[in-house]
């Protein structure tokens, strides 16, 4: 960034803060009241509004000192200087925080923080409802009776696969795959997992059991995908590993869609290679490849997995709180990896 360039961030920094000096705090769309109503008694905030995009978002964050980010802009490089030298912090709604470059982040010595725990019960909820309807295939069977295709009773009609006495694949054995493990336990013969690392305390907890990736698609009847979006997990779940999966099984995704490569998942639903599928992430969102819109027996959501009020407003609060925390010098609640603290 020129020289030029930053005195005249520097001098929007002091306009838009306004005589009484307070720091200015840029929110890329909207945050709810529970967040907003600590910021606003502190601060100085601008919002860009429930359908801002990348050019609205640019026009928002000069002399920000702080910029409350959200999936719906990715926060890069050119986004950050223009800001300016005075950002000291990257406040990420979410707990998955791919949309924002941690590393050009370091480089300027800005703190990233982002939302975790606090919606783990909501999203481990989602997958368990997506395991369910998915096995049961439920939407399908609420779109015949809306459409009035539902005739006589028979033995035949509606059936479906079960839950109750299935092995229970998770992928990814973090906060919301133990939360989801947990919650699926009642139902689940058997829980396995693969994640990089060994989990004894899930392992003692919740009597699961470690397997390879393979071994883990060739053997359960519901798999379902908590790991993180990063670049060896692009594409975790491809052609090849779909390629072992029972006919019957499962597959629900509420992590990342870069995760699953959804042409892969809508090919093996179509050809009658996998049972159903719960998602609830895309990789191109709000984008949903025509494949997968068009495959049979997919259960399609919004990305909807923290979509709670109760979830929704204390991610708010979060991340209002590193706001403050970091603003008032006492250092960021949630950083992410990577992140100067």
């Amino acid at each position: 960034m020129n020289a030029q360039h930053a005195a005249n961030s520097q001098l929007m920094a002091s306009n838009r803060s306004g005589t009484d000096g307070k720091p200015v705090v840029a929110i890329y769309g909207e945050l709810l009241d529970a967040g907003l109503a600590l910021l606003a008694k502190r601060y100085d905030v601008h919002s860009g509004g429930r359908s801002a995009g990348r050019e609205v978002v640019l026009g928002l964050i000069e002399g920000a000192t702080v910029v409350c980010s959200d999936p719906k802009v990715r926060t890069d490089a050119e986004l950050l200087d223009r800001c300016g030298p005075q950002l000291r912090l990257v406040a990420h709604f979410g707990v998955g925080y791919d949309q924002v470059d941690v590393a050009a982040c370091a480089e300027r010595g800005v703190i990233v923080t982002n939302t975790p725990g606090v919606l783990t019960a909501a999203t481990a909820e989602l997958a368990v409802a997506l395991s369910l309807a998915a096995t049961r295939g439920m939407f399908e069977a609420s779109n015949e009776l809306r459409a009035g295709r539902w005739g006589t009773w028979h033995p035949g009609a509606y059936c479906s696969g079960q839950v109750s006495g299935s092995v229970v694949g998770v992928i990814g054995m973090g906060r919301i795959g133990q939360e989801y493990a947990r919650m699926m336990r009642p139902f689940a013969a058997e829980i396995i997992y693969w994640n990089r690392s060994p989990k004894p305390a899930a392992e003692a907890d919740l009597g699961a059991r470690r397997v390879e990736l393979d071994e883990l698609m060739k053997s359960a009847d519901v798999i379902s995908i908590h790991t993180p979006s990063t670049p060896e997990t692009h594409h975790l779940i491809g052609a090849k590993q779909l390629a072992l999966v029972k006919p019957t099984a499962v597959l629900v995704n509420t992590a990342r869609g870069s995760v699953v490569d959804g042409s892969a998942v809508a090919a093996a639903l179509t050809e009658g290679r996998l049972g159903a599928a719960g998602l609830d992430v895309f990789e191109n969102e709000p984008n949903v490849p025509e494949d997968l819109l068009a495959a049979p027996r997919a259960v399609l959501l919004p990305h909807i997995g923290s979509a709670t009020w109760r979830t929704r407003n204390e991610m708010s609060r979060l991340v209002a709180e590193n706001v403050i925390a970091v603003l008032d010098g006492e250092g960021p609640l949630t950083p992410v990896p990577g992140s100067p603290v």
